[in-house]
């Protein structure tokens, strides 16, 4: 077959991203993008990348930000011209305010065809300005390799390695646009794999925190366990959401959110340090909002956190040496351990049960039955899917009111968690989590990925389902709380302003959507449970593939 520009173009590319640390490739198939995609496939076969399809573009999208989330490596996602293009959007918004390092790579029409009325032209440079660590507009691929030289700069400008341009050490998505003319692919000359040098991190000096000031440590989606270990390191009371992947150790604050509503702690807090984007709680926002309050933010991408125009960015912290405050700890951990929630069910009575008296008997038998068939609220479902999680699994959580039920009740425990909070919106939930258990499973690593979310942030991405029959397939469970329409409004202005017939159909928008039929048409196994008991039997024996589970829950 004849060589053409754009498959030379494309194969060097290719062959350059994978030198540069680049190993998975999501792509959605279109006429435009196809020397990009059969030079990827071709590197796929040889065992350098791995190649994930995907048919929807928004779905890639947020597939490659889901393998990238969990990697921390740059993931690339390959589309075609005109509207594909747009569909990457929101998962370029998240990966931004996140600071996920992201690869957007859209075909496109030559110039000559833009603004002119060209088939599936549009204007595509500048299309993701507002939300890029860089855009590149490449050249059209004449005779040799045109694209050459650009993997390099690309992905150092993902990870935020590159400080000639003001985001040292944030990480982000970069938009490299690729016009090609046609003939669109042809037999590409080999392109050798020759490793590139890694990217060299920006780093400063840490910020040190000296001692004194009455602190607390905050940790928002994203922190990791950078913040338990300051935390421990000041002897200061730890603050994390559930979404932080810092919800452990001994320095942990249960029911924060009426703690800081307490004149004597929250109302004699000095300074919080704040790591990840807190989201979850107003209490929070209010307490970092406040202008007699020292915020030392560590960078994590997108906008940098000032809400009370006054906050410290920096880009690491050390604590500083001296007698920490033991008091001021004691303080929040005596009110921590009153406001812990218990949500373990009672031991079984065993002198009851064993009674030789038939009404004793009677009495604990009947107990143990409402145990088994007690229905389950959301409590119990995020308490079930938190204790069923371990160090080797994942769990991501859909922006629903499932994520706060389990921020106010759920207990410490060291587990990797992941939440697309940058945005907090409900796009791409289950792509995420699928992108998440590819990465985390890659090699035959063990462990579940779960994601909790509820009944409209499951139909919002129900595209997600659909996997190739050819690709591996993930461990992976989707827990959908359905109570049949968007409740999350309970708890916001509008549901004491509106009139309940307009609340039920703007906001609610209630449904009647069997989840059954969906699964069954896109091969996944389902199961439908109503008890705690079947609940954890479901979660702890999981199948070994997708499984839909599905828990009714009251209105």
């Amino acid at each position: 077959m004849t060589s053409s520009p754009a498959s030379d173009a494309a194969a060097s590319l290719i062959a350059e991203l994978i030198a540069h640390g680049v190993r998975d490739l999501v792509l959605s198939p279109g006429s435009r993008s196809q020397a990009l995609a059969l030079a990827a496939v071709r590197r796929a076969d040889e065992g350098l990348l791995r190649v994930h399809v995907r048919i929807d573009e928004r779905v890639a999208g947020f597939t490659a930000l889901g393998i990238a989330r969990e990697t921390g490596l740059p993931a690339a996602v390959v589309c075609t011209s005109g509207t594909a293009a747009a569909n990457l959007l929101p998962a370029a918004m998240e990966a931004f305010h996140s600071g996920v390092p992201l690869l957007l790579l859209t075909a496109d029409r030559p110039p000559e065809l833009r603004g002119v009325g060209a088939n599936q032209a549009t204007t595509q440079p500048g299309m993701f300005s507002s939300w890029a660590r860089e855009e590149i507009d490449a050249p059209v691929p004449m005779v040799g390799d045109e694209w050459s030289g650009l993997a390099a700069r690309v992905v150092s400008r993902a990870l935020g390695a590159d400080a000639a341009h003001g985001h040292a050490g944030v990480a982000g998505p970069v938009h490299l646009n690729l016009p090609s003319r046609e003939p669109l692919s042809g037999g590409a000359s080999p392109r050798e794999v020759i490793p590139g040098a890694a990217p060299a991190i920006v780093t400063g000096e840490p910020f040190v925190l000296e001692r004194g000031p009455r602190t607390v440590v905050i940790a928002g989606a994203d922190a990791g366990a950078t913040a338990e270990e300051i935390a421990h390191a000041g002897a200061w009371p730890l603050i994390a959401e559930i979404v932080s992947g810092a919800r452990f150790g001994r320095q942990i604050v249960h029911g924060y959110r009426g703690l800081l509503r307490v004149d004597e702690l929250g109302g004699r807090i000095q300074r919080a340090v704040v790591l990840g984007h807190p989201t979850l709680s107003r209490e929070v926002t209010a307490l970092l909002s406040r202008a007699d309050i020292d915020v030392v933010a560590v960078r994590r991408g997108g906008e940098e956190l000032d809400l009370n125009h006054r906050t410290t960015a920096v880009g690491s912290v050390a604590v500083a040496d001296g007698a920490p405050d033991r008091e001021w700890l004691g303080a929040w951990l005596e009110a921590s351990a009153a406001a812990a929630v218990d949500l373990s069910e009672a031991a079984p009575d065993q002198d009851g049960l064993s009674s030789t008296h038939f009404a004793a008997r009677r009495e604990a038998v009947r107990a143990e039955l409402d145990a088994v068939r007690r229905p389950l609220d959301r409590e119990l479902l995020v308490d079930s899917v938190w204790r069923a999680t371990w160090p080797h699994d994942r769990l991501m959580f859909g922006s629903s009111r499932l994520v706060r039920v389990a921020d106010a009740v759920l207990g410490g425990k060291k587990v990797p968690v992941h939440a697309n909070r940058g945005l907090a919106g409900i796009d791409g939930t289950i792509a995420t989590a699928t992108g998440i258990a590819l990465a985390s499973q890659a090699g035959g690593a063990p462990g579940v990925t779960r994601v909790l979310l509820g009944d409209l942030t499951f139909l919002h991405d129900v595209g997600s389902l659909l996997l190739p029959p050819d690709e591996t397939e993930p461990r992976l469970q989707v827990i959908v709380g359905n109570d049949g329409g968007g409740t999350i409004f309970d708890s916001l202005e509008v549901a004491g302003s509106a009139l309940p017939a307009d609340l039920d159909r703007a906001f609610y928008t209630p449904h009647t959507v069997r989840l059954e039929h969906l699964a069954l048409a896109y091969g996944w196994e389902y199961q439908r449970v109503t008890t705690r008991t079947a609940l954890d039997q479901v979660l702890t024996t999981p199948a070994g593939g997708r499984q839909l589970i599905e828990v009714p829950l009251p209105r």
